[in-house]
Order: C-alpha cells, then sequence, then structure tokens
C-alpha cells in the first residue's frame, strides 16, 4: 500500500497549518468521506478525511465537493460536537497510520468540552471514530463493527475506543544500529530481500523497503543471510536506511509520484530514486494525494452509485440495438414488396390455368423483359382468385409499413444516440451530476421516482454547475448532463456567447461567457469539449464552435439535443495535464 506510515507522518506534519483553526462547516459527501471546512492562520482551507476502503486518505484539498440536501447521521453528530470548534492538536499514534484531532468547542451551555476524531487508515477497515478523549468512550463511528464481526474491539456508540491490536514493531526513526542488524539476523533466511524490514520497521511500506534496497544497490540479500556476517552491502543498506529515516525524522519530504519497474503507478513523501518514468514532482504531500486519489476515489464513488443507472441504460441501449437490428431486416423485407404485386398481377390474369389445391404454379411474367418463368407458390385452401387477393394484401401491407418503419428506425437511432450520450456522461459524473442525471430519466419515464416521505425537493430547478476560468480569465461553463447543457445552453448563455460541441460525438456542451477573449480562450474551451466528450481519449477531435443566437432545440427533442448552423470547426487533442490545470468551482 503506497500510504504507510512515513506518508501519515509527512501528512500530520503538514497539516500542523491547521492547528488553531475553527471549524465552520462539516459535510459528508458519500458513506465513507469527510469534509472539514476551517479558517486558519488568516485563510480557508477545505480537510478530507476518506474511510473509504481502496482509496483511505486525510490531506488538505482543493477539489469540490457536493453537499448532500439531508446529511447522515454520523455528519450531523460531527456537526454539533465539533462545528465552531479549534482544532488543538494533530498527532500520529506512533508511526502507525492513524491520525488524531483533537478539539476544543463550548456545548450549548456555554462549558468547554473536548472530542476527537480518530482517523484509521487500515484499507478496507478504515474507519473515522469521534471519541470522548476524558473517557475514551465513543461518540459513534462512520463504519460501525460490532462485536458478531470483532471481537477485539467494538466501533459502536457507548463503546470504549480501543486502538487496532499492536504488531510491537521498531521505530524506524529511533533506529540503532544494533537493533537494525538485530532485526535482520532474527529475519533469517525465510525472509528474502527487502521484506524483512516491513517486518522489523513500523510504519514502512514494501515500496520503502524495495527503494532503500534501490539506494544500497541491493536486489538480493540471501548470500548475505548465508554468510551470518555483516558485509559490506550490509553496511550500504543500514547507510541508507538510516540517512532517509534520518531526513523523515527533520520532515526533509520530497513527495513525488511514478511509474515502477512493473507499471504500477505509486506515489511517495520521500524521494524515489527506483521510479524513472511518469515522474511527478509536488509542493506538498496534500497536491500529491490529491493527484494520485482525487479523480481514483471520485470514479470510484461514482461507480458504486451508478451501478443500477449504468445496467439499465447498457440494457436499453442493447434493446434498441436489437429492435434496429430487426427493423433492418423488415426494411429489407418491405423493399422486396413489389414481387408481391407482380405475383397477384399474374394470378389475376391466368386464374383459368390454376384449381384450387394447388401448391404452386408456373407462369410467364410479362413485366420481365426477358418473359422469363416465375414459380408462385399457392395457399391450396384458396381459391386462385384468393390467393392473388392474398398477395395483394402483403404488397399494400409492406408498402404502407415502409413508412412506419422508416420512422421506427429513426425512433431507435435517436434513442441509441440518447442513451449513448447518458453513458458517456456518467463516466465524467460527479454525485451531483449523477442525481440530476436520474431525475432527467424519472422526468424522461423511463425511471419511477423513489418513494420516500423524507425526500426533499430542490429549492429552484437551477442544475449545478461547473465552471472553468481560462488563461485569460474568461469564465466557461461546461454542462456535464443533458440538464445542465439545457439549462447552459437554453438559459444561462446569451446571444453572442459562444458555443462548443464535439462535431457528431456525444460530449458537453461548453459556453465561453462574453463576445471578447482570445485564442487562448478559445483552444482552452475546445479542450474541455473533447476531454468532456465519448472522444476522451482520441487525438484530433473535431469541435464545432459558434454563436448561442445559431444553435435551438427542435420541438419535442430530447433533453440537451439542439442543431446549430454557421459553425467552424477546430481539431484539437485532449490534454488532461492542461484541463487540470485550469480553475475550476462548482456552483
Amino acid at each position: 500500500m503506497a500510504l504507510d506510515g512515513i506518508v501519515t507522518r509527512s501528512i500530520v506534519h503538514e497539516l500542523q497549518i491547521c492547528v488553531g483553526g475553527r471549524i465552520n462547516k462539516i459535510h459528508q459527501p458519500s458513506t465513507s468521506d469527510i469534509i472539514i471546512n476551517l479558517r486558519s492562520q488568516g485563510g480557508n482551507r477545505r480537510l478530507i478525511l476518506s474511510a473509504n476502503p481502496t482509496y483511505p486518505r486525510v490531506h488538505l484539498t482543493e477539489q469540490s465537493f457536493p453537499n448532500p440536501q439531508e446529511a447522515p447521521m454520523f455528519c450531523m453528530l460531527l456537526r454539533k460536537h465539533c462545528e465552531g470548534g479549534v482544532i488543538e492538536a494533530i498527532t500520529q499514534y506512533g508511526m502507525e497510520r492513524i491520525i488524531a484531532f483533537d478539539i476544543r468547542q463550548r456545548d450549548e451551555l456555554g462549558d468547554i468540552s473536548s472530542k476527537r476524531i480518530i482517523v484509521e487508515l487500515m484499507g478496507r477497515h478504515s474507519n473515522i471514530i469521534l471519541v470522548d478523549p476524558s473517557t475514551g468512550t465513543q461518540y459513534d463511528g462512520i463504519h460501525h463493527v460490532t462485536p458478531s464481526i470483532s471481537s477485539y474491539r467494538v466501533v459502536m456508540p457507548g463503546f470504549t475506543y480501543t486502538e487496532p491490536p499492536e504488531q510491537h514493531k521498531l521505530n524506524p526513526i529511533q533506529a540503532r544500529k544494533e537493533d537494525f542488524l538485530s532485526a535482520w539476523h532474527k529475519a533469517g533466511e525465510e525472509t528474502k530481500s527487502s521484506f524483512w524490514l516491513v517486518q522489523a520497521y513500523s510504519g514502512l511500506s514494501p515500496l520503502i523497503a524495495e527503494e532503500i534496497y534501490h539506494r544500497a544497490s541491493c536486489a538480493d540479500d540471501s548470500a548475505m543471510k548465508q554468510s551470518h556476517q555483516v558485509t559490506p552491502e550490509l553496511e550500504d543498506i543500514w547507510s541508507a536506511f538510516s540517512a532517509m529515516m534520518l531526513d523523515i525524522a527533520h520532515h526533509q519530504y520530497q513527495p513525488m509520484s511514478g511509474s515502477n519497474s512493473k507499471g504500477k503507478h505509486v506515489f511517495s513523501a520521500v524521494s524515489l530514486s527506483m521510479v524513472q518514468e511518469d515522474i511527478r514532482t509536488y509542493p506538498s504531500i496534500s497536491a500529491c494525494m490529491e493527484d494520485y486519489y482525487g479523480e481514483k476515489a471520485l470514479r470510484d464513488t461514482v461507480k458504486q452509485r451508478t451501478s443500477d443507472l449504468l445496467r439499465f441504460l447498457q440494457n436499453e441501449r442493447s434493446k434498441n440495438i436489437k429492435k434496429l437490428t430487426k427493423l433492418q431486416e423488415d426494411l429489407v423485407e418491405a423493399e422486396d414488396a413489389e414481387r408481391y404485386r407482380i405475383a397477384g398481377e399474374l394470378l389475376l390474369a391466368s386464374l383459368h390455368q390454376i384449381e384450387k389445391g394447388d401448391k404452386k404454379v408456373e407462369l410467364i411474367n410479362y413485366y420481365d423483359e426477358e418473359q422469363k418463368s416465375v414459380t408462385i407458390t399457392l395457399d391450396p385452401l384458396l381459391t386462385p382468385s384468393e390467393n392473388a387477393q392474398r398477395y395483394f394484401k402483403k404488397y399494400n401491407k409492406f408498402k404502407n409499413s415502409l413508412e412506419i418503419i422508416d420512422e421506427q428506425m429513426d425512433i431507435a437511432r435517436k434513442e441509441i444516440n440518447y442513451l449513448e450520450g447518458l453513458l458517456q456522461q456518467l463516466a465524467h459524473a460527479t454525485l451531483n451530476d449523477v442525481d440530476e442525471i436520474r431525475e432527467e430519466l424519472i422526468q424522461q419515464g423511463y425511471l419511477r421516482e423513489r418513494s420516500g416521505k423524507n425526500k426533499k425537493k430542490k429549492k429552484n430547478d437551477r442544475p449545478t454547475l461547473h465552471v472553468y476560468t481560462s488563461s485569460e480569465g474568461i469564465e466557461i461553463y461546461v454542462g456535464k448532463n443533458n440538464l445542465q447543457n439545457e439549462y447552459v445552453t437554453n438559459r444561462l448563455a446569451s446571444h453572442n456567447d459562444t458555443w462548443l460541441h464535439t462535431k457528431d460525438i456525444p460530449g458537453s456542451h461548453v459556453v465561453i461567457r462574453g463576445a471578447s477573449y482570445g485564442e487562448a480562450t478559445l483552444n482552452e474551451a475546445a479542450q474541455l469539449a473533447a476531454y468532456f466528450s465519448q472522444a476522451k481519449e482520441s487525438s484530433s477531435v473535431p469541435v464545432d464552435y459558434t454563436l448561442i443566437k445559431h444553435v435551438r432545440k427542435p420541438n419535442g427533442a430530447k433533453p440537451g439535443f439542439v442543431i446549430y448552423e454557421q459553425q467552424r470547426t477546430l481539431f484539437v487533442t485532449p490534454d488532461e495535464t492542461l484541463i487540470k490545470s485550469l480553475p475550476n468551482a462548482v456552483k
């Protein structure tokens, strides 16, 4: 796991800037995440505490998170005991992945009380627990651990807080050479290469142990173990280990990320000499973790929230593709309707040659230039005249169905395009966007409205707005679902604003506000249109742009569908680094 005790130590050191800060607002955007807005040292800061089983973390964040209309119970508990409070201390438990926030607050009676938020960054066992530090009693945890789950420690209101089981490892910050050598000898031959460091010292991940061996230019210590002697190679490992720990003890960090020899993307609070590809360095561990975890965690949370929507949309799309295939088969048959009319005409002209009970008849086709004979199948239960009428009925049926088939094929194609657009929007959606996509499907009659007495209605019909600021300081609005697209294009934008969209590719509506802007803004807006489209991974993506006054929605069209004219086309290759560098906000 990339997040080890060393990363945790660097986080706690960086977060000392929050000590003395006052907590203004707390909200819980998902089942595992808590967002704390606070003011400290003259500035507003946003702190994320995440007990996500896949991406647990604590760091300062610039990312915007939705504030649910109805706060979960744990969030309301934190608001009651911590909002308005002052952070007095932020500490780490030894070198473990446990961080404690001590908070002083005045209660309803004006008395000063202390609370402690404990964040355990333990993979799938991660948790956020509110504790009374004077008694050790738990108020609650974001994830409950009942006695049936664990007999060692229970995370439930009223139970005493118990730390995770101790591993009885050495503290690497306080490492002595004799303890280091003793741990190495104790590891024995069964522990190959660098992993003995992980077993001997708390807070060390396999990644850091491997880095220490890399710095010591030692790939395998099996030969050293067999000799049972303190070899020059072991001395090199000790030197690399002690030098790294000295930097960590003095909080000398160099946050970075990159790909290791196996192609796996990793990050670290210390410089990794063994990483040679996709290297990025960061001014802070928070910036590093935000870049490494932010998008992954959001996509993971959205994926959980949208699993039912994805399944529904994919099923609807498959049904419409099958329907279109069947209609195309019917069209081929209907386009062959002329042969039924000819068969009927030939039968009428040759009634004297046919008797009831005949199963087929061979007649000269007078409509054919070469006048070849043709075999016509008959129903033996019908008279010759009735057989002729049967062919005329088939002819009329297929002739009339041609218009209906064309109409149904057009509906099916539009439906497939609409559903593919929604699937593309889900790929880029935030949690707020997902709720709006669900609301749109309810409005369009695809889904039933969820029942529930406590369901709150929106105060207004304005959807979430994603606003980017270009390098020239111009506002660029991006619609990430159809409700946002409709609002941005049809209600927010003015006649002389510029509208952009990928050409013939499902994607976001993008609007540049104002008539005065430069090439840089136009290029960045086109980048946004290409990035938030189905062609995100493509190169030379065509992006149309025109004035809003040339864009309109046809009557009865699906949400988000527009037609436009007098457009010009740019070709851009989406640049994720550029997109992420643009200041953005959610309104």
